[in-house]
């Protein structure tokens, strides 16, 4: 018998899948649990056109990253902090610091857990800050760390 999969199943598939099962198995294992539904010639159209626009939607995003990848490659960030006269830091400037400066630099919302500032930058210097953007789309934005001056 022929099921769609409603949530991900180990050893079986995807949800959105289309698979082939044991009458049995759809009726007292997997339907009961929600986790899957009689495939239908209706019902699998529907699935298929429903993935074929997340196709499109993921391809959108996917450029949109890789656009503002580019931008994000020609960007220079000038962070100031506390200093002391050797140029170190008091304190460090960590992911959330840069991911709100690329905001403010170019409205551009980053998650801070994808800004790799590893480790944290306790002096005063350029850095080059990796940012993913998305899985396997990658940026680096320059990064000038200066002394507050008083």
């Amino acid at each position: 018998m022929q099921a769609i999969l409603l949530k991900d199943v180990d050893g079986l598939g995807d949800a959105g899948t289309v698979v082939s099962v044991a009458r049995g198995y759809m009726r007292n294992y997997l339907q009961p649990r929600g986790l899957a539904e009689e495939a239908t010639a209706g019902r699998v159209a529907e699935v298929l056109r429903r993935e074929e626009r997340r196709k499109v939607q993921e391809e959108r995003l996917r450029e949109q990253a890789a656009e503002q990848v580019d931008l994000l490659n020609r960007t220079i960030l000038t962070l100031k902090a506390k200093a002391g006269d050797d140029g170190r830091l008091f304190g460090s400037i960590t992911a959330g610091d840069v991911a709100d400066a690329i905001f403010e630099a170019r409205k551009i919302k980053v998650d801070r857990h994808k800004v790799m500032v590893e480790p944290a930058i306790r002096a005063v210097g350029t850095y080059t800050v990796p940012v993913e953007l998305a899985p396997g789309l990658n940026a680096e934005v320059k990064t000038i760390v200066s002394p507050l001056l008083d």
